[in-house]
């Protein structure tokens, strides 16, 4: 067995991210961008009125109440075209540019409009109500970083910086196998000795959910034959990571390390010193990594955890790959652990601070228990018994 820390490093080692692709600001969402992405334009381009009202020369109005000719009409899109002679106003509304030799807009509700005219009873000081040009940005200024993935507000900043489409990194390609004589699709009708294949929907909508363009293969019986077949259709797709879940054990059923081995995959190891989640494969052939997942579906979950999804984001292009770790403090107390490093699902409270409470059963085949989870309690190897109240790390669980 491999220590948990060194079979994260070897998994996310040497990934690069996958090239760069445009993608219009539709589809851009969730992606990663592949460069640095600078604003086109300056926003706002012109001093623009933050209120309806008037435009007018501070020094007109310093000594209000001021009666002054309006010239004219500002509105959003449809400019004053002169300039603000002294002694006259422009009539200006939200958005609206203000026109030359403006320095300051007056809000309505401080004024009477006259035919021809209007008096401004209170002054204002220089400035008052103007969004000056540039005040969000300008031209050239690199507000969205190569490395980030891209939220709405960041899709609605792109839009306002004036592009149409954003460099992003291609979305990993990620094929699952599920295997196992005892596995039926959701819906089935099922005999005694079978069980429903929860791993699979987990899978996909967790990677969906990272960015990830996902191939379910479907359910392969425990034949060496169709295991090995299973994986070439995998590679024939052009996946960049095949994902297999069972079989990874050392039984007489257990056919995942043989195929994989047959198919050309070159093994880096297939132990880890974890619980749930020991029997797990790592490998690669040529660009296609390999991840063959335990079967029990908890086991499956961690390892998704720990490892799928650091590896997609890394793929994707992400920054932060690995799970974000926090501190809190036991609910409840622990015994020690042995060589195996532990993810124990428990629940989330706080009581002036984060209080985290291991579920008493912790059987890696309970998906009712990990559905209500808060939380993974993140146990060391060799870790001593920790008391109720002790420190402690956790993941928090959001997928």
């Amino acid at each position: 067995m491999i220590a948990l820390d060194d079979a994260q490093r070897r998994v996310i080692e040497g990934v690069r991210p996958l090239p760069a692709e445009p993608a219009p600001l539709a589809a851009a969402h969730g992606r990663v961008l592949a460069a640095d992405v600078g604003a086109r334009r300056t926003q706002p381009g012109a001093d623009i009125s933050a209120m309806d009202g008037y435009a007018v020369r501070h020094a007109d109005i310093a000594a209000a109440p001021a009666r002054l000719a309006v010239a004219g009409t500002s509105a959003a899109g449809r400019p004053y075209p002169g300039r603000l002679e002294p002694g006259h106003a422009v009539r200006i509304f939200t958005g609206a540019t203000v026109p030359h030799d403006a320095d300051t807009v007056v809000m309505q509700e401080g004024c009477t409009a006259e035919p021809g005219a209007v008096v401004v009873h209170h002054a204002a000081p220089p400035g008052r109500h103007i969004r000056r040009r540039g005040l969000d940005f300008v031209e050239g200024e690199v507000l969205l970083p190569a490395g980030r993935r891209l939220t709405a507000r960041d899709i609605g900043l792109a839009a306002a910086m004036n592009h149409a489409t954003l460099p992003v990194h291609r979305r990993p390609k990620v094929a699952l196998i599920s295997t196992g004589d005892e596995l039926a699709p959701p819906g089935s009708v099922l005999a005694e000795s079978q069980i429903v294949s929860s791993s699979a929907p987990y899978l996909a909508a967790a990677l969906t959910a990272e960015g990830a363009e996902v191939a379910d293969l479907g359910l392969v019986p425990d034949r060496l034959e169709a295991t090995v077949e299973a994986v070439r259709a995998a590679r024939m797709l052009g996946a960049d990571v095949l994902l297999t879940t069972g079989g990874a054990s050392v039984g007489e059923h257990d056919l995942v390390h043989r195929a994989l081995e047959a198919d050309g995959v070159e093994l880096g190891f297939w132990r880890i010193a974890l619980r749930p989640g020991r029997p797990l494969i790592f490998g690669r052939r040529a660009a296609m990594r390999v991840l063959g997942l335990p079967g029990n579906p908890v086991s499956t979950f961690t390892c998704a955890l720990l490892f799928v999804l650091p590896l997609v984001r890394a793929l994707a292009g992400r920054s932060d790959i690995l799970p974000q770790v926090e501190p809190a403090r036991l609910g409840c107390a622990l015994p020690a652990t042995d060589q195996r490093a532990e993810m124990l699902r428990g629940t989330l409270a706080d009581d002036g601070g984060l209080v985290a409470t291991a579920f008493a059963e912790q059987d890696s085949s309970m998906m009712s228990l990990l559905a209500a989870a808060d939380c993974c309690i993140v146990r060391e190897a060799f870790a001593p018994a920790a008391a109720a109240g002790a420190p402690c790390r956790i993941i928090r669980l959001g997928l």
